[in-house]
């Protein structure tokens, strides 16, 4: 079983920054694709940004230039830094992942409980 859990999250202002981290168990983690997830009241559900086990990223338009997501397998960790903050950014940020084995088979997906981002002034 893997078992993912968020940290980092809190108020800031506009403008700051916030780095978020999420910590895996287990011993899958150096062959899953990890990503984050936001969701605020009212709102869909919304992928921020995600990495594959090789590198490859991907980031949602809104966040493209301030957000950067990073792992480092060591540390059973992904990491998304949030510079700029803006308002809209304010949401529950969720961690998940997912291996894949052979290159092109999907496994379990993973979900961590969450981390509450709130940008206000």
């Amino acid at each position: 079983q893997v078992q993912l859990a968020e940290s980092g999250g809190g108020l800031v202002q506009p403008g700051g920054s916030l780095r978020l981290s999420c910590a895996a168990s287990g011993s899958i983690f150096s062959i899953m694709t990890m990503g984050w997830y936001r969701q605020s009241p009212g709102q869909q559900r919304e992928l921020v940004a995600a990495m594959t086990s090789g590198g490859r990223t991907n980031y949602a338009d809104s966040v493209k230039g301030r957000f950067t997501i990073s792992r480092d397998n060591a540390k059973k960790t992904v990491y998304l830094q949030m510079n700029s903050l803006k308002p809209e950014d304010t949401a529950n940020y969720v961690c998940n992942g997912f291996p894949v084995y052979n290159g092109d088979t999907y496994g379990k997906v993973y979900w961590g409980q969450g981390t509450q981002v709130t940008v206000s002034s």
